[in-house]
């Protein structure tokens, strides 16, 4: 399958049909892959059998994790391309999750002022969001994604075979992007999300592809997010908080993708609570969340924290935290307005509908 943005394609499918034609018509002065230690191992022997031109590719390796999104990340890599005598026509392909996406375009579009990157997502998080958008950046002092620019790849490529080297917890990571998806924008694919098993073998393909073209539809309409673009948020202005919280202070940190799933809840409990959702219809978005993702329990102490990264999200205004909220399924709206001393976070564990949960 091919997805034609307006600035770069999208091919989903076996990698190996699409890749090694487009490095030949191309021809760059130097290709680089970047990986971090899980992607050298399970991903990158894969990409060189299938696509051998790439065997005498640099590779450059760094430590998976989102703690290690950083500037400290970024120099490393910036002085490796230097001493390999990197050029302006040379490539870097990203081949990795969310982290290697976001970091290695930034380090690409920063490098010399800019050379070509390529986006080989391997996690389904990844191929479902980061592909599409040209979003890069990474974290500064523990608030996510809080230096970076808007740049496109020259391609992505999205190879469901990847999949399989993912444990089911990576698996649902992703999910949570996909239900977001349907929940912002299309009531018949949540429909059908519900119906998907995780812990089943699952044919992603197709459910890949329909997210795809989703985000691509939003990011097409409001390419450096001013105005529509905004509704891809819902859940993490809420969520972006936990999980910088989680990653800084649990042994075992969240996912993206669940932290999402908790933003995602208590969003969608405010979207009752000012009146834009039914309640009938939050409970049932609620509880499925519940059904699919873990709990998690906010420490007393943590409110102070979490407070700070709320006033430092990306998407403020002056004072105001804004947030996206439904207002019904497939039907969100952006510019919220949540008064920072109206949340509760002590209360976001597991409820079973809006009416025992007052999170505001």
């Amino acid at each position: 399958m091919i997805i034609q943005t307006q600035d770069y394609t999208v091919f989903l499918g076996a990698i190996d049909i699409y890749l090694a034609p487009f490095l030949q018509r191309q021809q760059y002065s130097n290709i680089a892959i970047l990986v971090d230690e899980n992607t050298r191992q399970y991903c990158l022997p894969y990409l060189l059998e299938v696509v051998p031109s790439l065997k005498s590719a640099v590779i450059l390796t760094i430590t998976s994790g989102e703690q290690h999104k950083n500037i400290d990340t970024c120099a490393f890599l910036w002085q490796q391309l230097l001493e390999y005598q990197f050029d302006r026509r040379s490539l870097l392909l990203n081949l990795g999750g969310g982290v290697i996406g976001d970091m290695g375009g930034f380090v690409a579009a920063t490098y010399k002022r800019g050379i070509c990157f390529v986006q080989i997502p391997t996690t389904l998080l990844a191929q479902v969001d980061a592909s599409i958008g040209g979003k890069l950046g990474i974290d500064l002092g523990g608030i996510k994604n809080s230096v970076g620019v808007f740049q496109n790849p020259q391609a992505v490529f999205i190879d469901p075979q990847f999949l399989q080297t993912l444990p089911a917890r990576q698996l649902l990571n992703g999910f949570a992007e996909m239900v977001k998806h349907a929940l912002i924008a299309d009531a018949d694919y949540w429909k059908k999300l519900q119906t998907v098993d995780i812990s089943a073998p699952q044919s992603w393909q197709e459910l890949i592809h329909t997210s795809l073209l989703i985000k691509k539809e939003v990011v097409e309409a409001d390419p450096l997010e001013q105005g529509l673009r905004k509704i891809l948020n819902f859940g993490h202005t809420i969520g972006h908080a936990i999980e910088s919280y989680s990653l800084q202070y649990d042994s075992e940190p969240l996912l993206h993708g669940e932290a999402v799933a908790l933003g995602m809840i208590a969003e969608t409990r405010l979207s009752v609570q000012q009146g834009l959702l039914p309640e009938s219809v939050g409970t049932q978005v609620c509880n499925y969340l519940q059904q699919q993702f873990p709990a998690y329990q906010i420490p007393n102490d943590a409110i102070a924290t979490l407070t700070y990264y709320l006033q430092n999200d990306k998407k403020n205004s002056g004072q105001k935290i804004q947030s996206s909220l439904l207002q019904a399924i497939g039907n969100a709206v952006y510019d919220q307005t949540i008064g920072i001393d109206q949340i509760d976070f002590n209360r976001l564990t597991k409820a079973s509908s809006v009416e025992n949960y007052t999170l505001f």
